[in-house]
């Protein structure tokens, strides 16, 4: 099955997405060290960085990333647009080896392929979605039982977490915060996708800001933004962001497919091949990203002694073997 034009326009808007992510910590990273070196370190309290033209390079770059990512939305299903976000990890990765000399492990290097091939096979079975002509179908998507439900039920959860379960273990259990983060992150992304599509047809001539529905979704969408936000800057100052990053982007990916697919039934136009080759596909992917996650330091640490040398290396003098430069 071929890709649609809708889908197709998700994919570069996704794709381009990442890249201006991914090369926006590179670029913040580079205009932090160099305001570093004129001031207070940003680690430090101060905040030198807001004077560095570098800095703003990254945040203009990460905010162009969030807007095509908000647009693809509204063109493609959020089982393409959403595993595409580990596209940025490997960009990031890629130019941090280049630019930062923060060397690429061979962990990494196949932490990258993998997530490459787990991306290209969720590409080419990403599903059809059936055209939407307006954001009171997807009022209908949303007010169906089997959605209203899931809502329900996560609210629930959320409830449970913060309530109980956050003064209690919060400060020690990484899934707290996260599972917070990540059961709202899917509401959160139902909402850019309603707001997305009325967006897009009111540019098309269709004026969906007359319709209370439209409003409704932007008032969901704050409200879930700010939720989210406020529980994923508690777990980066909890927990370490290496932990934090890869486990956030598996639940969050994970509920989002899970509400697209109960809310806009996007099975229903695949058979059981394609299904079973997008997660194949998306599993590909997580094991990518823990790869990458997990081996990030490793290409900068130095060399080690070997444990076992033969009697004539250990008499002979020593002498420096050459090291790769940091």
């Amino acid at each position: 099955m071929g890709l649609s034009s809708d889908n197709v326009h998700g994919l570069i808007l996704a794709v381009s997405s990442s890249a201006f992510i991914g090369s926006s910590f590179i670029i913040k990273k580079k205009g932090l060290k160099k305001a570093g070196t004129t001031g207070v370190r940003a680690g430090s309290g101060g905040h030198t960085y807001l004077y560095e033209p570098l800095w703003w390079a990254g945040m203009i770059s990460m905010i162009l990333g969030e807007i095509a990512n908000f647009a693809a939305y509204a063109f493609a299903p959020a089982i393409l647009v959403t595993p595409l976000g580990a596209l940025s990890i490997i960009v990031s990765a890629v130019l941090a080896h280049f630019v930062l000399e923060e060397k690429l492990h061979i962990f990494g290097v196949l932490g990258c392929v993998l997530c490459m091939v787990g991306s290209t096979s969720i590409v080419l079975n990403a599903p059809q979605e059936s055209p939407i002509h307006s954001v009171k179908e997807v009022w209908h998507h949303a007010t169906q039982p089997g959605f209203i439900v899931y809502t329900v039920f996560i609210l629930f959860l959320i409830g449970v977490l913060i309530f109980y379960f956050v003064p209690r273990y919060g400060k020690t259990h990484l899934i707290v915060y996260v599972g917070i983060c990540s059961l709202m992150g899917s509401l959160t992304v139902m909402s850019v996708k309603a707001v997305g599509i009325a967006l897009k047809l009111t540019f098309s001539g269709s004026n969906q800001f007359k319709a209370y529905e439209t409003w409704v979704f932007a008032v969901i969408l704050t409200v879930c933004c700010l939720f989210q936000i406020n529980y994923l800057n508690k777990a980066l100052d909890t927990f370490n962001t290496a932990v934090v990053s890869p486990v956030y982007y598996v639940m969050f990916t994970i509920f989002t497919i899970l509400a697209s697919v109960i809310m806009y039934k996007d099975y229903e136009s695949q058979n059981a091949s394609q299904i079973v080759t997008e997660l194949c596909g998306f599993i590909t992917i997580l094991a990518g990203t823990f790869l990458l996650h997990r081996t990030r330091d490793m290409g900068n640490d130095p060399p080690k002694e070997p444990i076992f040398q033969s009697p004539q290396v250990s008499e002979a003098p020593s002498s420096p073997l050459p090291i790769s430069r940091r």
